[in-house]
């Protein structure tokens, strides 16, 4: 099951009018041939499914994308829900370049971000 590395960056805000490419978050997850996340395959590699979520001025953030109890998806930085920020209808979005995806952050509210680039994820044996 390959994995892909989705990095995404702010997109436009009245702030930042061109988004912001130093904040934003590298996700590394299982995508279908259709660019859509396979829920199948991260059963079988949860545990490889790790975020990075970087902003200017500020200590990456590294979490895991989980699954939510109502079948959603969500970044969890430690164990339990309380510190989770949501990401809104994943199941539904279509990974390619310029694409927009939506996250729940903690302090900020839902923000939109564009998907940046694709990769695939060299794992070591």
């Amino acid at each position: 099951m390959p994995l892909k590395l989705v990095r995404l960056e702010l997109a436009r805000t009245p702030a930042f009018p061109e988004g912001d490419p130093n904040h934003g978050y590298e996700i590394r997850m299982p995508l279908s041939r259709d660019g859509r996340i396979d829920a199948k395959a991260f059963k079988k590699a949860a545990t490889l499914c790790t975020v990075r979520h970087f902003r200017p001025g500020q200590d990456d953030d590294r979490g895991q994308l989980v699954r939510t109890e109502g079948g959603g998806w969500a970044i969890s930085y430690v164990p339990g829900e309380e510190d989770d920020e949501r990401m809104i209808r994943l199941d539904t979005h279509v990974f390619r370049i310029g694409e927009y995806v939506s996250i729940s952050e903690h302090g900020a509210g839902e923000q939109a971000f564009r998907v940046a680039s694709i990769d695939d994820v060299a794992l070591s044996h």
